[in-house]
């Protein structure tokens, strides 16, 4: 039951982490691992009490049953694995060009303006790969020749968005740290299943054992009967 809850909180911090840059993100693919492990945990929660109520009355159907169940949840799980480890390697390669197009379309107002000025606030970046991209939107040409101020450092009020003042903007790009967020989420996310699908080889293995037991016992009984 523990193993099931754990893997629902991993599944929705995947989809809250990717969620808050989803502008930026062209294929919704990423989603894929966490709405696997999603319902795999949903149901693991409610199996583990048939597994604790089948182990402590050792009934062999209950636990044939349990058994089943467990193989079933550690082929979601490995298929959950298949697919980061997939998805991950593109990450990069779509993130430049969703990024380009978003930035392009920023205008001070709009949905994609909020995500940018989220983006490089969370982030503290500016640009997709430095912040001199800025000069190649019509955003810069149209308000002075100023990058948003959400390029601007923490605590630098007096950031207006100008090129002359570096020493108050951030310069480095967006798209390596985002990259490298999303990356570390869905490693995380990895290396969560693959424990719990570790766990769940030894889990089979002491089920199987216990069906065992029960069988071979319960044949003893028949036959003295």
């Amino acid at each position: 039951m523990a193993a099931g809850g754990a893997l629902v909180y991993v599944g929705s911090y995947v989809i809250k982490s990717y969620s808050n840059f989803d502008n930026f993100l062209q294929d919704k693919y990423t989603f894929i691992p966490a709405g696997i492990i999603i319902p795999t945990g949903v149901v693991m929660f409610i199996i583990g009490t048939v597994g604790c109520y089948a182990t402590l009355s050792e009934s062999k159907v209950g636990l044939s049953f349990f058994l089943l169940i467990i193989l079933a949840i550690f082929a979601a799980e490995v298929t959950a694995l298949v697919y980061g480890f997939i998805y991950q390697s593109k990450i990069k390669g779509n993130l430049e060009r969703s990024m380009s197009a978003v930035f392009m379309k920023y205008d001070g107002e709009n949905s994609d303006t909020q995500a940018v000025d989220y983006l490089q606030s969370q982030l503290q970046c500016c640009g997709v790969q430095t912040y001199l991209n800025w000069t190649t939107t019509p955003w810069f040409s149209s308000i002075k020749n100023t990058v948003p101020v959400s390029c601007c450092k923490e605590n630098h009020t007096e950031c207006t968005g100008k090129l002359d003042q570096l020493d108050l903007l951030n310069t480095l790009g967006c798209e390596g740290m985002l990259e490298k967020l999303l990356q570390d989420v869905m490693s995380y996310a990895m290396l969560v299943i693959l424990g719990f699908s570790t766990f769940k080889v030894f889990g089979s293995l002491s089920v199987c054992v216990i069906t065992c037991k029960v069988a071979r016992r319960d044949g003893y009984q028949s036959l003295n009967a």
